[in-house]
């Protein structure tokens, strides 16, 4: 059987830990974040309400701001400048993506590194190039927390990751690369341009995807026996459901089945995670403010 990698007891310890950091520091305010995003009806808005429950169940102070004016830049912007230079506030989340005219990597290069919570900035990014994050993004986090968890094969082994965004593709690929104990890993970096997915994912001992096409990994490119992190996340048509669609990740469970050594499932994966995640960076960037904190 295909061993599912759920993310519960992932995203259970990585709370439980958060907790203790809060807790021992009684004598401090929160930690204090505020999720960034235009004032409109989005796919974002499932994200807050779980930020919402992850921030009240670890003790993390949540700020839910809405931009107002959908249609102007300049507003986004400004207000981060103000978020940057509050001492309330210890982490910054903007919505992303974001559509034309808004330009995300300008907004979020407003924040300093600490409080891009997502780190997702260019300097945030460029630091994990060279080894040394201050803030990396959660979903890439959770990815490798799951690996970690269930003990996937990663320290020199051969790992590919499907997808080369800057927000999960890329940073996941650096860190998988990077030499921190339980990963040192031999990356191959796929994307929509790559020819023979199944030659190119001969060999692969453990298969991280994230881009967005259901059902993409079955058995005709999967190589038998590895083990498969499912971080993409879209809608699929399916009339049984409330409001007739479900979320699919990359893989097709089914076709899997028997096949892959593990899966996570979709939902219920590295989605958990991703929050606890979220919650545990705020927390760090809260401690690198008080008595005696500094940014690495």
């Amino acid at each position: 059987m295909t061993r599912r990698l759920e993310g519960k007891p992932v995203a259970e310890a990585l709370n439980s830990t958060t907790r203790t950091a809060i807790a021992a520091r009684g004598d401090r305010r929160a930690p204090c974040l505020v999720s960034v995003h235009r004032d409109v009806d989005s796919p974002f808005r499932f994200y807050l309400k779980r930020q919402a429950r992850a921030a009240a169940d670890v003790g993390v102070e949540f700020r839910d701001e809405g931009v107002g004016d959908a249609t102007r830049p300049d507003a986004l912007v400004a207000r981060l400048r103000q978020l940057a230079g509050d001492p309330g506030v210890d982490a910054v989340l903007v919505e992303h993506p974001l559509p034309a005219p808004f330009d995300f990597t300008t907004a979020v290069g407003e924040l300093p590194l600490a409080k891009d919570v997502d780190g997702v900035s260019p300097g945030n990014l460029g630091r994990l190039v060279v080894q040394r994050p201050v803030q990396v993004p959660a979903v890439a986090l959770a990815a490798i927390a799951i690996a970690r968890h269930y003990e996937l094969p990663l320290e020199g082994e051969p790992v590919a990751v499907l997808g080369r965004s800057e927000t999960v593709g890329l940073p996941l690929a650096l860190l998988l690369v990077s030499r921190a104990p339980g990963t040192n890993a031999t990356v191959t970096l796929l994307h929509s341009r790559t020819r023979d997915l199944a030659r190119a994912l001969a060999g692969s001992r453990t298969i991280f995807s994230c881009v967005g096409h259901p059902g993409l990994l079955d058995r005709t490119v999967v190589p038998e026996g590895a083990h498969v992190v499912d971080i993409g996340l879209s809608s699929v048509p399916d009339p049984s459901r409330p409001g007739g669609t479900r979320s699919a990740g990359d893989a097709d469970p089914t076709a899997l089945e028997g096949w892959a050594a593990s899966l996570t499932p979709v939902p219920g994966g590295v989605g958990p995670v991703t929050v606890a995640e979220l919650m545990a960076s705020a927390t760090r960037a809260w401690s690198w403010s008080g008595p005696g904190g500094r940014v690495p």
